[in-house]
């Protein structure tokens, strides 16, 4: 007699490491993504150190969080984890705006 719901394993396992790559995948797709946006927020600096505008603007920064929580929420993501994401991402971005001045 043969059990229909026994499995040996593999299929489990090959689906396994196909998720397992696509995450990578995705993962590096985050991190390309990253590098853009800092290349992006560099060019920022740049331009506000001839213009001679403060490397903070909390206007800015309040505008991007709450496309931030709207992204999050237009693909059913958790917002906090979203905007604990962009709040590092622009910490990263001021500090290094700071360090080019």
């Amino acid at each position: 007699m043969v059990d229909e719901n026994a499995t040996d394993g593999r299929s489990e396992d090959v689906s396994l490491d196909a998720l397992r790559e696509e995450i990578e995948s995705i993962d590096r797709e985050i991190v390309e993504l990253i590098a853009q946006r800092t290349y992006v927020a560099e060019s920022i600096a740049g331009v506000k150190r001839e213009r001679g505008l403060a490397t903070t603007d909390e206007a800015q920064e309040e505008q991007v969080m709450e496309r931030a929580g709207e992204n999050a929420e237009r693909f059913d993501v958790d917002s906090n984890l979203v905007k604990a994401v962009f709040r590092l991402l622009i910490e990263l971005n001021k500090v290094e705006q700071r360090e080019s001045r």
